[in-house]
Formats: structure tokens, sequence, C-alpha cells
């Protein structure tokens, strides 16, 4: 469940290593750099490849190697600016991979281009986001190249050996545990969106970019994609890029005392979440969720209500610029992380939140403010 692949990728709960490191085989000695997969759909470009770059441009420099990245994609302007982009994030290189059969995503082409490319250039870390598209390619990945693969890691960091240290919520969210792909390459990883920060923007040159063919015709392929129909659905939370997000738990006691999450959400014009318990229960819908089964966001103000926080839910969350718990419970797990933390009841304190900012942010406040 942590680790896919051969017996090499081992287990490490603690930070610690579970299995003493055997010398790395003559065959991957040759390996080095970073490689960030650099995601793509319909010429719009995942922010969570950005948000990798950053984490990888920490692992190389610690490595003292190359920051590359990889695109694979359809010939044509939007490519070629996924390629100019990732320079600004940090690239030292960049490999692609362009062909008209790699308009859309499609397992088979994908995973033989990205899986050549590795046999070829040989990297000693491969970072992919962890979303639909990026868990099936690195899994066919990881499995054509008979190494390890550890999914949906909330850290990332090197020892001094060189090896990855990937760090994932594991047993349900309770512990957090570190997988070592040790006597394998390329040392694979999935981060989820919004786990790592965005690095800065920084306007370069394109520097070395290393072209390599797909050397696949459409006959090859054995998937066919006949129409394209875009998720149109407006009522989809975009809880993983708001800038504010009003979250509720169980200590909300009932689904009809949820609404007065929603109302201060409106109020603020933010995104408004949940804990894992009320999907379960059936009282908010799955893709309001938040936490290692859920959505990760990082927004500038997070306000909880009645949620204790456990580490499900922290991994979610932790990256916020500013968290403001409410909780009855004055030992609330959540507590420890918060940056304010308010012990009432939710009940009371977020009608009142709603009424105060309605006041706050009408378009009259100031008169009313200053009387």
């Amino acid at each position: 469940m942590m680790s896919t692949g051969p017996k090499g990728a081992a287990p490490a709960a603690g930070g610690g290593r579970a299995a003493t490191k055997r010398e790395l085989p003559e065959r991957f000695k040759a390996y080095k750099h970073v490689w960030v997969f650099i995601e793509q759909e319909r010429g719009v470009v995942h922010p969570v490849s950005w948000e990798l770059m950053g984490a990888g441009r920490r692992l190389a420099d610690k490595l003292n190697v190359d920051l590359a990245a990889v695109v694979i994609g359809p010939v044509g302007e939007t490519t070629e600016q996924a390629v100019a982009e990732s320079f600004c994030y940090g690239a030292d290189l960049a490999y692609i991979v362009a062909d008209h059969l790699l308009a859309d995503y499609r397992n088979e082409s994908y995973t033989k281009a990205l899986s050549e490319l590795v046999n070829t250039y040989k990297p000693e870390i491969l970072l992919l986001g962890a979303t639909t598209l990026g868990r099936d390619l690195a899994g066919s990945v990881a499995t054509t190249l008979l190494t390890g693969l550890t999914a949906d890691c909330t850290e990332l960091d090197v020892d001094p050996d060189g090896s990855l240290a990937a760090t994932r919520p594991t047993f349900g969210g309770s512990l957090l545990c570190t997988i070592y792909t040790l006597n394998y390459r390329p040392q694979m990883a999935t981060v989820r969106p919004r786990v790592m920060p965005t690095p800065e923007r920084v306007t370069g040159a394109v520097w070395r970019v290393i072209s390599h063919p797909l050397g696949l015709v459409e006959e090859d392929i054995v998937t066919k994609v006949l129409s394209f129909l875009p998720d149109r659905d407006s009522k989809k939370s975009n809880l993983a890029y708001a800038d504010v997000v009003v979250a509720g738990g169980l200590g909300l006691g009932s689904p009809e005392n949820f609404q007065l999450v929603q109302q201060l959400a409106d109020v603020l014009g933010a995104e408004y979440g949940c804990s894992r318990p009320l999907v379960q229960k059936g009282w908010v819908t799955s893709d309001r969720q938040i936490g290692q089964t859920g959505k990760t966001i990082r927004p500038k103000l997070y306000i909880a209500a009645g949620i204790s926080g456990a580490i499900q839910h922290r991994v979610g969350v932790e990256g916020g610029d500013l968290i403001v718990a409410i909780n009855t419970d004055k030992s609330a797990p959540i507590f420890d992380f918060a940056h304010i933390g308010i012990v009432t009841d939710a009940l009371r304190l977020l009608p009142a939140l709603t009424s105060a900012f309605r006041a706050r942010l009408s378009p009259h406040s100031h008169d009313r403010i200053a009387g």
C-alpha cells in the first residue's frame, strides 16, 4: 500500500531505515539528476508542476546535480511554452517529447515516452503530481521500469548518501511514514497539489533542451480518443487554490448546523469545506473534503469550526498562512498547529462572525463603522 515495486523499495517509519542499505547495483550508479514531469492537458500546465519544480530545486541543490523538466505533448506552441516556463521555475535543462500523437493523454503513449526518456538519460529522482493523470502515469512508469513509487507524499528530502526520503501519511492518517527506494532507480514519488509552495517565477532564458522521438504510430496505440466533454459543473469546489476557506467538523453536531459554515464562507467570498467524518455521514459531498484523502489547501486564511485536527486533516491544511481553530475542547489536536485558537462553541461564534463580517464588508460599512 505504501510503496509499489520490488523488495528493494523498503519502507521505514519515523524517519529511520527499516532495512540496511545494500550497495547500489552497478547498473544504477550512472543515474544522476532530479526530474519533474510537467503535466499539461489541452495546452494548460497543471500548477502542481511548478510546485514540484520548487521541491525539485531544493533536492537538486542538496545533491549538487541538475534539475530537469520533462515535457511530453503535441508539436506546437503550447508544448514549447511549457518548456520555456519550466526555465522560469528553476530548470537547468528540459527534455521534450513532442508528437501529434500526444495531443491527448493516453497511458500507453505517455508511458512509453517517459519510460524511454528515463532509460536513455537516467535520472536518480523522478517527481510527478498526484493528480488523476499523474497517478495513472506514475504507476505505469514505475511498473515498466521495475522501480519503487511512493504516492501522495507530504514531504521530500534527501539523506547525506543521496537517498530520497519520501514521507507520507499511513494507517488511515494516524502516522507519518518515510519510505526509501534503496536499491533501484529512479526513485519515484508523487506529490499532491498544494502540498508544496509554488516558487517565485523568475523570467529567464531557455537553456539546454533535449528532444527525444516518440517512436510510435497511431496503429501502435490501442486507446482511441473519440471525443472530449469538459467538466462544466460550476458548483464543484475550488478548494485547493482558494485564498480563504471555512470548514466544519463533527463538532457542529448536525447537518443543519453546517449551513453556518456556508453562510460565513458566502459573506467572505470564500470556499467551504469539511473534515472526513462529515463526508462519511453524508452531510457534505466528497469534493468538499479537506485532508489526506480529500483536498490539500494552502489558503491565506483557514477557519476550522468543530474540527478536532487529527493528522489526517492536519496534512491537508498546515500549509495555510493563517489557521484559526474554533473548538470547545481545549485539548483538541488542532490547537497544536493553529495560529489562533478559540475555545468556544462554534454554533455561537460562527453567526457572530458572519454578522460582523457582513457589516464590515457591506457597501456602507465605512459610514457604519465611523458612526
